[in-house]
């Protein structure tokens, strides 16, 4: 089967967005009770952030460099993260609605910037309407078959029990520890729901209805002008709803990006016939052990179940490795799409996991624009915003100048400039040039043009020799063709050739040299 991925994502510098905490506009009527913008989030409470904050905030995405944005849920929900959605066919009033996701749209396109979105159909609210029918009218629902009911006691006439007290939810755990997570639940409430949270009923997507009801929400927001999907939890949904979801999505827009929250190496969803691409946190993983080094702070990681067993402290040639692992472990055109983050609204922040350490973060922005892939900045990220696990990863975006860190946005920024400015690091092939101690370095090259990235996460200065053999006659050592990329002291690191082709990088301490490599005739630029 051939392997088709969308082309624009290729070129991608995406942007994750937490609609409720990104930007308020006065234009979207708002709630009394929300919290303060700028006090602690909290797990239950909403902060206003809307679309039309978004849409106000354009031209500073746009200066930043961004052409793409990933909204978290967008469907109207009782929660502020809005994965608990009891209306697949609005957008969340409290966002604005269905004409703010609109003019959104609109707005994106004509600033050629594309717009992904959430969708979660292993879950819904309890809210959801067909949900509440079943509450209502027990065995004589139609829409039983839509959930995952305990069909004897529906029939005995024993009520679905959707809102249990915290103790009774408490005394369900402990009654039913022997049962697998999610059917405990079923048990105790009459349902099955995701991590027997009971607010969220586990969909079943089996049932011919539930499918045509979800099909028809994802094909009209595909046709709304949506230009991709990000799915959550797929892999707990039935296999053959993502071949369909597929064929549905892809009829409609031939170039519509279908990326996944799967955390593991998992090649079978992608083959050409489910997925385009995960969210590449194996990539999150390693950047973490390398460059966090002794910043990393465990006491953070250790609440974050997803990395306590994955994420280790690597020199450089563990980190190489690994690199390589991560580049070649999919087809080309997987690898050229996948969605490369350094966290997101379900991981503490990069910065706070490495400490509050500023270096780490620069580091490895300056790989997340480097590699294949497309970069994926999560908000407030590039301004310095902190956060340790859900919720306080989740906060709002202080548009306060003064609170930013302006020297971390000024360096991302050129970061992302340094991408979109030069094809061969978009599409360019893949080279591990050499790793030794703390420090490593990789070319990113084409028949044109060349650039040579390395890497001293130490805190020492450091150097490096590298091969002509290993540089496989990049640039010519007869002719001056390197320049210094001053992303920490420009006096601090250089690079110079030696004989038979090779190089000698010198690196500063936590810092990095970026260098362009060009054949004889040709200039930088």
């Amino acid at each position: 089967m051939s392997i088709d991925t969308p082309g624009w994502v290729r070129d991608a510098v995406f942007y994750q967005i937490f609609p409720d905490r990104f930007a308020s506009s006065e234009r979207v009527p708002k709630p009394g009770v929300l919290e303060p913008w700028d006090a602690p989030p909290t797990t239950h409470g909403f902060k206003g952030g809307d679309l039309l904050g978004i849409v106000e905030r354009l031209p500073y995405l746009q200066d930043l460099g961004i052409t793409a944005l990933y909204l978290t849920p967008i469907f109207s929900s009782a929660s502020n993260h809005r994965y608990h959605a009891y209306d697949y066919n609005h957008v969340d009033p409290l966002l604005g609605g269905d004409a703010a996701f609109r003019d959104l749209l609109d707005a994106c396109h004509e600033r050629g910037m594309k717009v992904v979105i959430d969708g979660v159909f292993n879950h819904s609210g309890r809210g959801f309407w067909p949900f509440h029918h079943v509450l209502e009218s027990g065995a004589a629902s139609p829409y039983r078959g839509w959930f995952y009911l305990d069909e004897a006691a529906l029939e005995a006439g024993r009520p679905v029990h959707a809102y249990p007290t915290a103790d009774e939810e408490r005394r369900m755990g402990e009654a039913h520890s022997h049962v697998p997570r999610g059917q405990r639940s079923e048990r105790a409430l009459g349902y099955q729901a995701w991590w027997d949270l009971p607010a969220l009923p586990k969909l079943n997507t089996n049932d011919a209805g539930m499918r045509a009801h979800l099909f028809q929400a994802i094909e009209h927001w595909t046709r709304f002008g949506v230009d991709g999907w990000r799915l959550d939890v797929p892999e707990e949904v039935e296999e053959g709803f993502w071949r369909e979801f597929r064929q549905r999505v892809r009829a409609i827009d031939p170039e519509c990006y279908i990326v996944a929250e799967i955390w593991r190496e998992k090649p079978w969803w992608l083959l050409g016939d489910h997925f385009d691409a995960l969210m590449n946190y194996p990539l999150t993983e390693a950047l973490l052990g390398y460059l966090g080094g002794q910043h990393l702070d465990w006491s953070v990681i250790s609440t974050q179940h997803e990395y306590q067993e994955f994420v280790r402290p690597m020199d450089g040639p563990a980190f190489a490795a690994a690199l390589q692992h991560i580049v070649t472990m999919y087809p080309p055109e997987v690898v050229a799409v996948m969605l490369n983050l350094l966290g997101s609204h379900d991981t503490a922040r990069f910065v706070t996991l490495c400490g509050g350490d500023r270096a780490s973060l620069r580091l490895a922005t300056l790989v997340q624009m480097t590699l294949p892939g497309a970069p994926c900045i999560y908000y407030g990220d590039e301004v310095g915003v902190e956060g340790r696990h859900d919720p306080d990863c989740r906060r709002a975006f202080p548009w306060q100048e003064d609170r930013w860190d302006a020297g971390m946005r000024d360096f991302i920024r050129g970061a992302v400039a340094l991408r979109r400015s030069h094809p061969v690091l978009r599409h360019g092939e893949f080279r591990i040039l050499g790793a030794e101690g703390r420090v490593m370095a990789y070319l990113r090259f084409d028949a044109s043009d060349a650039w040579l990235v390395a890497l001293n996460p130490g805190e020492e200065e450091a150097s490096l020799s590298i091969d002509g053999p290993t540089m496989g006659g990049q640039g010519d050592p007869s002719v001056e063709t390197i320049r210094w990329q001053g992303w920490a002291d420009e006096a601090a690191g250089s690079v110079e050739w030696i004989d038979g082709g090779g190089l000698r990088l010198r690196l500063p301490r936590r810092g990095a040299v970026v260098a362009r490599l060009l054949p004889i005739g040709s200039s930088c630029g």
